[in-house]
This record gives C-alpha cells, sequence and structure tokens, in this order.
C-alpha cells in the first residue's frame, strides 16, 4: 500500500486522500449484478388469449347540485327549497339506483354550521357520495 514509507526521519503530516479501490470495487460488483439481472426482468411468457368482444355499462348517475347561500337559502339544481322539501326529495333521491351524486356549492361566506347540517341530512337519508364544488380560478 502507499501509506507510507520506511523512512522515519520524514515528515509525519497526516494523509489527505481518498482510497478510490473499494469505492470502484463495490461499483464493479453492482454493476455486474445488473448486467445479469437486467435480461431476467425483461422476461416474458408468451400466451395466447382469448378474444371477446363486450361493450361497458356505463350508468352515469344524475347529480344533485346544492347551492348554499350566505344567507342561508338552500337551493336544489337552481330552485330555492325549504328544509322540509329537501328532506323529501333526498330521500326520494338515495331510493335510486344508481345513486347520484351530491354536489355542494356553499358561498365562501356561508356559516359552516348550516353547510355540515345539509351534509349531515343528505347522509341520514342515504346519500354517501358527496362532494364539494369549489371555483379552482380564485387564489
Amino acid at each position: 500500500m502507499a501509506f507510507g514509507g520506511f523512512n522515519k526521519a520524514g515528515d509525519s503530516a497526516p494523509m489527505a486522500e481518498i482510497n478510490m479501490v473499494p469505492l470502484i470495487d463495490v461499483m464493479l460488483v453492482l454493476l455486474v449484478i445488473f448486467i445479469i439481472t437486467a435480461p431476467l426482468l425483461t422476461h416474458s411468457v408468451k400466451i395466447e388469449l382469448p378474444k371477446a368482444q363486450s361493450h361497458a355499462n356505463l350508468t352515469r348517475p344524475d347529480n344533485i347540485q346544492l347551492g348554499i347561500k350566505a344567507n342561508g337559502e338552500i337551493y336544489w339544481n337552481g330552485e330555492p327549497i325549504d328544509e322540509a322539501a329537501l328532506a323529501e326529495r333526498l330521500q326520494a333521491s338515495a331510493a335510486l339506483e344508481p345513486q347520484p351524486e351530491v354536489h355542494i356549492r356553499a358561498e365562501k361566506t356561508a356559516e359552516y354550521q348550516r353547510v355540515a347540517k345539509v351534509m349531515s341530512e343528505a347522509a341520514l337519508h342515504g346519500l354517501t357520495r358527496i362532494g364539494f364544488v369549489t371555483d379552482p380560478s380564485q387564489r
């Protein structure tokens, strides 16, 4: 090794070199491992799959647009509605198959208590697909 010599009279300053040999050995071992395993990862079995034709049966449920204004008014698809009629319509919508999605559009100054009450009313009647509609353009 080249760490020192046999001359004791020389200066005994510390060595400031990095020994690169172990790093190169590890790199070469990893390279050999990747060269050996790479072809094994791309190996595939050729099989003949059966042929079939079908069309996806997609039924899009209707969306219920619930709007909540800052003063507490509730709108069902743009039409003003009171709490009793809201409960009836939510119950009728929960019985539909497929179940419609409830999209809640609330003004940013609307009370959270009002929004939470509408959400819990929908969940109480069995509507499970509830989401909020926001405006992504405003930052």
